[in-house]
């Protein structure tokens, strides 16, 4: 069975909601296993076992927060060769602005060779059905890739 990563740094009632919407809508998809992980305490071990990962963060002052940067600084070199392909999904909430934060992302997923299967979603302001909505296909759409 294949499964599904969820990597993210929830600090916010928002961000919870998020989360809790991204299971929604993993469960939607027959047949894949879903591992949930904080950032500050996923590591190279739960990437080199997935088959596909969902990143979610806040936007903190135009960046990724510290624990998704943690994550990446712990996993990069382990899985630099061996997750070449790897689809991946990402959502980013913010005040107002996460185009910093979701460029850095890019960056680092991008020198990974990581394979972005779903268009980033991004997240302003408190959470309202359509972005709800949004975060469910967003879920759905990266657990079908795999």
């Amino acid at each position: 069975m294949p499964s599904l990563l969820v990597v993210h740094h929830t600090p916010s009632p928002a961000l919870q909601a998020v989360l809790e919407t991204v299971r929604e809508g993993v469960a939607l998809v027959e047949g894949v296993e879903l591992v949930v992980r904080p950032a500050l305490s996923a590591g190279a071990a739960d990437v080199l076992a997935a088959d596909g990962i969902l990143l979610g963060t806040p936007a903190n002052i135009g960046y990724m927060s510290g624990a998704l940067k943690h994550f990446f600084d712990t996993v990069y070199y382990p899985c630099l060769d061996a997750t070449v392909g790897l689809p991946f999904g990402v959502y980013v909430h913010g005040n107002d602005d996460t185009s910093g934060a979701l460029a850095s992302i890019q960056r680092i997923t991008g020198a990974l060779r990581w394979k972005q299967v779903a268009a980033p979603l991004s997240l302003t302001g408190a959470p309202g059905t359509d972005d709800l909505a949004g975060c469910r296909e967003l879920a759905a759409t990266v657990a079908v890739s795999l």
